[in-house]
Parts: C-alpha cells; structure tokens; sequence
C-alpha cells in the first residue's frame, strides 16, 4: 500500500492499521461465508465511506482566520480511518501532520489516471 500510494515510509503504521481495518470488512470466512465484523457484531456493515489508501483528497480548513481570500481547504492524503469516532485521518502536506476529521474530499480518481499513464 506505501510503495502503490507513493506515501513517506514513516506511515507505515497507518498503512497496516488501514489494512487491518478493510480486511476485518471485506474478507469473507470461508467456513462461515461471513465477514469477520459480521461475526462479531451480528449485523452487516455500510461499506460505502471506505477509501483508497493515499488517495489525494482535501480537508476544509477550519480555522477562525482564513479570511476572504484564504484558502478554503488544504491538500492531503488519506492514510485511515479514526479508532474514536466517524472520522478520516489525513496527512496534511502543508502543516506535515497528521489529522482526524469528517469534511473531507476525495479525489480517487486522479491517482487511477496516473497509474494508467
């Protein structure tokens, strides 16, 4: 997942924890014909919030002083979801941290488009 998202090998943790997370929601049991979240939980999960690991996206800027012609939002990359709450993390490019947050905007398909070139 680093090498495949061109994404600092100090994420590495993100990225098995990432892994972690999709594979416990996606890979079915073959005994029980049943994902393993199924089997602990009893009910079926909405995988729609899921995304690609590195995908380029853009946090919103929340901030109290963006003022009329600051900037919006900021450049990242999605590297996992929250153990908390509903969030995504994000490694922020600009600030080089990392942070939680729900008003996202992924862009997946720009990193597909470079692949097929």
């Amino acid at each position: 997942m680093l090498i495949f998202s061109r994404a600092p090998l100090f994420l590495w943790a993100e990225a098995i924890a990432t892994a972690c997370f999709t594979q416990n929601r996606s890979i079915v049991h073959r005994h029980f014909n049943k994902t393993p979240y199924v089997l602990i939980n009893g009910r079926k999960l909405d995988i729609s919030f899921l995304h690609v690991f590195g995908a380029l996206c853009y946090p919103k800027n929340d901030r109290e002083d963006i003022g009329k012609l600051g900037a919006k939002g900021d450049i990242g990359f999605f590297i996992g979801y929250s153990a908390d709450s509903y969030a995504y993390r994000i490694y922020n490019r600009r600030t080089k941290k990392i942070m939680e947050t729900m008003n996202v905007l992924f862009d997946e398909l720009s990193a597909m488009a470079f692949e097929q070139r």
